[in-house]
Formats: C-alpha cells, structure tokens, sequence
C-alpha cells in the first residue's frame, strides 16, 4: 500500500490566503475597523449572503476575524473584527491588490500578441480552435 504524502505545514491556510473572497474581506475590513455583517455585506456587494457567511465562518475559524454578537437576548446583530494575525496580513496583501491594480503595459501588450497569433492561426486553418488543437 502506499503512503499518502503529508500535507505541507500551512497549505490549508496558503489556500484560504490565495483566495479571492476571504483576502478581499481582509483588505476591505482593515479601512473599517468593527463591521456589522449587512455592512460588509454592502462593502462587497458581488457575493451571495450565504456565500459571504460562510466566508466569514472559515476566517473565523482561522483566526482572522473575530466574530461578536450583540449582547441583546436574542442577538440581533453580528460584527466583526480583524485579528492581530489578519492585521499583519494587511501590509503584505495591500501590495499585492496595488500591483495588481497597476498598469501593467508588458503583460497588455503580451496578451495583445497572444491574441494575434490565435486570430492567424484560425485564419489560416478554420479547423483551428482557440485551445490549440486541430
């Protein structure tokens, strides 16, 4: 029988980094400080409630956000908080979202290409289909 191998130390997290909703939130809540969750739900307004809870559950569960209810019986309102661990992130992410957001003429004119030499090989050959096989 063989061994599976082991997961890397921090993949289930890397994961969770790498991905767009939970990373969006960080940088989006670190201007806000405390949220309630209709308010953050405004702030990113292309998720789905259901999608944006479980969001919130999964970076609660990691330690990056810190979740409070109202002390009312029973709570009328959830809010939420980052954590000292998420703030750290900020820093880090905030650079990434510049650099992404920054003009970026190599990678335009790249692509530019690439979109040309697919239009000349469909030209050439009507057979020709975008994935590059006949």
């Amino acid at each position: 029988m063989q061994k599976r191998p082991r997961q890397l130390p921090g993949k289930k997290f890397l994961s969770r980094v790498g991905d767009k909703w939970p990373m969006l939130r960080v940088v989006m809540r670190s201007d806000h400080g405390t949220i309630p969750f209709k308010e953050l739900s405004q702030l990113i307004d292309a998720i789905s409630p259901i999608l944006l809870t479980e969001t919130l559950k999964m970076l609660e569960a990691d330690a990056l956000l810190e979740r409070k209810m109202d002390p009312q019986i029973p709570p009328k309102m959830e809010y939420y908080t980052l954590t000292a661990l998420s703030e750290s992130l900020v820093p880090p992410l905030m650079t990434l979202y510049n650099w992404d957001n920054a003009p970026k003429p190599a990678i335009k004119a790249a692509r530019e290409r690439s979109e040309s030499h697919l239009r000349d090989q469909e030209s050439a050959d009507p057979k020709f289909r975008s994935t590059g096989e006949p």
